[in-house]
């Protein structure tokens, strides 16, 4: 079949990343697959990243503000390359791509990744969208109760699958742990708390600096990868605590698994998530991970068990479970290897490569 993947952009995130590894999947399994950014030029920085898997990346741009002409272009474009299956990521490739799919006559999936809400005109527009969708997807069970709750489809085109990884990148890496340490200039026997994604609010990163900013030094340090509007905020964050020195701020990656490799412990201090793609990379680098209880976090990490769970926005039961874990390596690397299993059992690629598949065979899409 001939799928197309429509996104806001092709820059690093969470849900390009989940598309870059669906995509270059279904490309594995025999399917001509393409992504379509609906950003301006120039390309984001995973273009390259697609092509470099075989998925051919088009543009349509949107145009500022309402664009009326963005639904009837990219049904000129599913038409022209005769695509069987539109797969539009999060809200704006809903808004405009779900009804250029059914114009051009393909099954419409649709995969929500984030727990935004969005404005009361903001849902009408999603529940408009709704109806144009064969399948509408959330990535855990919590974004599922909040799309039925906020109506965003008809119950029955409701299903679950979580997100997938490459299990192969993701391991525990001596070397990598080694070369990623000496490129930081981190000590090789420092303890190291870590974490990545984009500089956004919602991250709160500033609060993971503050709750472990008393606890760095020479031997103790923190490495967050990503870059992002926060960036700024971030850095004053890190100079108020006069940890300078202690902290590592690397910019963005298209790789995440070397700085994985280097870590003690990973953690997300998040106001809100849906299921984060960097917290299944860190289990499957049998890290353990501390997290806010948020989105789809419950229901991912068993608390003491898989992971280790603490309320959003509280700095105390951020920082007491860290130096809890620093404090007690040995519990430290249980919890990383019962999440390492869990991450090997529920979360490979192939795995929700598959589900998809299958959920578009069922809904109609011919191979």
């Amino acid at each position: 079949m001939i799928i197309a993947h429509v996104l806001s952009s092709v820059r690093i995130g969470g849900q390009e990343r989940v598309a870059l590894d669906l995509a270059s999947g279904q490309r594995a399994a025999g399917h001509e697959v393409f992504v379509v950014s609906l950003a301006p030029p120039p390309d984001g920085a995973l273009a390259d990243e697609f092509r470099a898997r075989g998925v051919d990346v088009a543009r349509v741009a949107k145009r500022p503000g309402v664009d009326p002409t963005l639904t009837l272009r990219l049904a000129a474009l599913f038409r022209r390359r005769r695509v069987g299956v539109v797969h539009t990521h999060n809200r704006m490739p809903l808004l405009y791509g779900a009804a250029a799919g059914k114009l051009a006559g393909a099954v419409v999936v649709h995969t929500r990744h984030g727990p935004g809400r969005g404005s009361a005109r903001e849902q009408w527009l999603r529940r408009a969208a709704g109806q144009f969708l064969d399948a509408y997807v959330a990535v855990s069970p919590t974004l599922a109760d909040l799309a039925r709750e906020l109506r965003d489809c008809a119950p029955r085109k409701l299903v679950v699958i979580e997100n997938g990884i490459d299990l192969a990148r993701f391991r525990p890496d001596a070397e990598a742990r080694k070369a990623t340490r000496a490129a930081l200039g981190i000590p090789a026997d420092a303890w190291v708390v870590g974490s990545a994604g984009r500089l956004a609010p919602e991250k709160d990163y500033p609060l993971l600096v503050r709750a472990l900013a008393p606890a760095l030094g020479p031997d103790a340090r923190l490495l967050i990868v990503g870059d992002g509007a926060e960036a700024a905020n971030l850095r004053a964050e890190v100079a108020s605590w006069s940890v300078q020195p202690f902290v590592h701020l690397p910019g963005a990656t298209n790789d995440t698994a070397p700085y994985l490799a280097a870590l003690d412990v990973f953690a997300l201090s998040s106001r809100m998530e849906g299921l984060p793609l960097v917290s299944l990379e860190a289990m499957a680098t049998a890290l353990p991970v501390v997290a806010t209880a948020v989105g789809g976090l419950p229901v991912l990490l068993e608390h003491g068990v898989t992971g280790y769970l603490v309320p959003p926005g509280d700095e105390t039961a951020l920082r007491r479970q860290l130096v809890a874990l620093r404090d007690d390596p040995a519990a430290a690397r249980a919890t990383g290897a019962r999440g390492q299993t869990q991450a090997r059992a529920r979360h490979a690629r192939e795995a929700m490569v598959t589900r998809y598949l299958e959920l578009y065979a069922q809904r109609g899409a011919r191979a």
